[in-house]
């Protein structure tokens, strides 16, 4: 199963630098969307998951909010970097 990542953005946040820096780290491929360009997406978000805030990643179907590195090695299966 291939895995497919995408991460909600916003220009000005740091927080959703770490997290992609933390994947591009890993050697993880990710599609962004930034929401500060995309306005619609924000919303077709924020009615998935209710929350404004990012970053949110979504792996394989499931949530991630903040920067959670834990959490995102869990929902990619890779328990060995824990």
């Amino acid at each position: 199963m291939k895995t497919h990542i995408t991460i909600y953005t916003s220009t000005l946040c740091p927080v959703c630098q770490m997290t992609k820096d933390f994947l591009s780290g890993m050697n993880i491929p990710f599609q962004e969307i930034n929401i500060d360009l995309k306005p619609i997406a924000m919303l077709k978000l924020v009615s998935k998951t209710y929350r404004i805030s990012v970053p949110q990643t979504n792996i394989n179907g499931e949530w991630v909010f903040g920067f959670d590195p834990v959490r995102m090695l869990e929902r990619l299966k890779l328990t060995s970097f824990i």
